[in-house]
């Protein structure tokens, strides 16, 4: 359990907001953490870390309106999250441990579906980049089953490149990627915060960003 301190991440003001306040996690009869604040400004990265059952995958579900606190609140630009609901989860791009990679698609067919269900389709050139970019060229049109367990993550990161969101909301981003891999995904986030976006993720890894706004928060 863990009683934090509210705490600011960020440079850039007047400009939209994540803001947790007071939360409180229960899972059973057992308080995983309470007391937990902070504020998340434009251009900064909140690096989630604790041991397995600390309620990391919890916090990010809560930040994506997916489950409630038992206390406290989540706000976007000073509202609470539950009530803009749609206009929310138009700035979110949650990305969670499992990846829903469909094995039956190919890597090409995975990407354009997942851009297509979240509401921005593109088109097979930008699919193909993004594959490429993510290091799958060659295998964008294999069958995902085919794919190795590393493949497969990079085919469920192409959101990141293909989806328009400022907050991105990542469980476990590095699970199954190689040395390359994690360069080339700590160069696309390091990107979206440099345009002005937001991350939220954890890891039992300790990422190499080039941002200056990293903060660390530690469920134990």
């Amino acid at each position: 359990m863990i009683l934090s301190k509210p705490r600011s991440v960020g440079v850039v003001h007047n400009c939209p907001m994540l803001e947790a306040s007071n939360l409180e996690c229960v899972r059973g009869e057992k308080s995983l953490f309470r007391g937990l604040s902070f504020r998340l400004e434009a251009g900064a990265c909140l690096m989630v870390q604790g041991a397995n059952g600390s309620g990391k995958t919890s916090l990010l579900r809560m930040l994506c309106g997916l489950a409630q606190p038992a206390q406290g609140e989540i706000r976007w630009d000073g509202e609470p999250i539950r009530k803009l609901a749609e206009e929310y989860r138009g700035e979110l791009l949650y990305c969670g441990h499992a990846g829903a990679v469909k094995d039956d698609l190919t890597a090409l067919e995975n990407a354009r579906i997942s851009a297509t269900l979240a509401g921005a389709p593109v088109d097979e050139a930008a699919a193909r980049q993004a594959l490429r970019q993510l290091g799958l060229k060659g295998r964008e049109d294999l069958p995902a089953r085919v794919l190795s367990a590393g493949q497969r993550r990079r085919v469920a990161l192409t959101r990141l490149l293909l989806e328009k969101r400022r907050l991105w909301v990542l469980d476990e981003p590095l699970t199954a990627l190689d040395k390359a891999a994690v360069a080339t995904l700590c160069g696309v986030i390091d990107a979206h915060l440099a345009a002005g976006g937001m991350a939220v993720l954890t890891s039992h890894q300790d990422l190499p960003l080039a941002a200056t706004h990293v903060a660390q928060l530690r469920l134990d």
